[in-house]
């Protein structure tokens, strides 16, 4: 089955496409984007575990070539050693006892820079900087800005989606992904004297060559300021949309809901792309060896077979069958500090900063693989 999209259309708003993929055929091949895509909640669940057929390692994908092979892009053993190694730095309990101080610290210091004015955007005067602040404290690279942790993320997302071969994107990429080589030969000295519970500490304390760090801090990045700066800026934006909401979050455990529900409906981590191991037939498509495939979460997590009135944002709806984060072995290793982050920090502190927030005009969002608002304008009301 064949399925053809406008690629400008299709990053504005993907879903109405995707709803028809659903209803079309378990795989459906885009030629726009050369990959099959896997959109159905139930196929996606199952099939993203099975990576002797749908592997990770892509030798030539957009994310290899531009960031290096990072654990992402590996699977098996070599995946699970690499995974283990960063595991201390992201773990819940280091969540909790390290950079939980340092996300208040760096939220606090945003509101309060934040006072004196009375319209500001929650994307790039909010959501931006406190997730860049916590990514520099995570990463370990202190000698980079909040700001620059931003730039160097975008670039990388852009990169990693630009399936149209954009010579531009892949350029400004390149630009990035070398400064942040840069900050870590600054900084690798610092941390063999002083380790701490930095990625780039604990990478550096197992033993992982030069190439392996670079990568996977590049992942870290690439993953740990883009998608938590949009969900916290559009979750956010999805309670201001909902005035309903407010009444629900002086509940205890509300802000999580409100994220894990902004997270199924708008998927920050629209998909993952994966390469077929060797010619098969799967869910009743004949994949020949190399052929691309994409599993769309975003697609996944507004199937109508499993969540009633998909395109809605409900706070009292069941989320537990979402699938934000992935459901296999390459399930996200930031889930426990984005968690904390969002929804126990900036989110709290945000409301409680500002409780009379409200929207001055109507959001604006983009991206597919990758998705967030473009700016979430409000002002203080009173």
């Amino acid at each position: 089955m064949e399925y053809t999209i406008d690629p400008q259309r299709f990053w504005h708003d993907p879903y109405p496409d995707l709803a028809v993929m659903q209803a079309l055929a378990s795989v459906v091949y885009v030629p726009q984007l050369d990959a099959a895509l896997i959109t159905r909640r139930a196929d996606v669940f199952v099939q993203e575990k099975r990576v002797d057929i749908f592997s990770s390692r892509q030798p030539e994908g957009l994310m290899t070539r531009l960031m290096g092979e990072n654990m992402m892009r590996k699977d098996g053993p070599a995946h699970q050693a690499e995974r283990k190694q960063i595991f201390p730095s992201l773990s819940p309990r280091t969540v909790m006892q390290v950079w939980r101080l340092e996300f208040e610290r760096a939220t606090q210091a945003v509101i309060d820079g934040l006072q004196d004015k009375q319209e500001f955007d929650l994307v790039r005067d909010f959501a931006m900087p406190v997730s860049g602040a916590a990514l520099v404290a995570i990463t370990g690279l202190r000698q980079m800005t909040p700001a620059q942790m931003d730039q160097v993320s975008q670039a990388m997302i852009d990169g990693c989606a630009n399936y149209s071969g954009d010579p531009s994107v892949e350029r400004a990429c390149h630009v990035a992904t070398a400064q942040i080589d840069a900050h870590i030969a600054l900084m690798l000295q610092e941390v063999t004297v002083n380790p701490d519970m930095s990625v780039l500490s604990v990478l550096r304390q197992g033993g992982q060559p030069l190439a392996n760090i670079q990568a996977n801090i590049k992942l870290v990045i690439s993953g740990g300021q883009n998608e938590p700066r949009d969900a916290i800026a559009g979750t956010a934006a999805a309670v201001l949309m909902h005035p309903d909401a407010r009444a629900y979050l002086g509940q205890a455990g509300a802000w999580g809901q409100a994220f894990m529900e902004y997270a199924r409906w708008m998927s920050p981590i629209g998909m993952s792309p994966r390469q077929i191991s060797g010619d098969c037939t799967v869910l009743g498509y004949d994949f020949k060896q190399n052929d691309r495939v994409f599993f769309m979460f975003g697609a996944a997590n507004r199937d109508s077979s499993v969540f009633e009135v998909p395109d809605m944002y409900d706070l009292n709806r069941d989320t537990g069958p979402a699938i934000p984060f992935g459901a296999g072995p390459h399930f996200c290793a930031g889930a426990a500090a984005s968690r904390v982050l969002i929804a126990e920090v900036a989110l709290p502190k945000l409301f409680a900063g500002f409780p009379d927030l409200e929207l001055t005009e109507a959001v604006r969002w983009g991206g597919w693989a990758f998705r967030g608002p473009l700016s979430v304008q409000v002002r203080r009301g009173g």
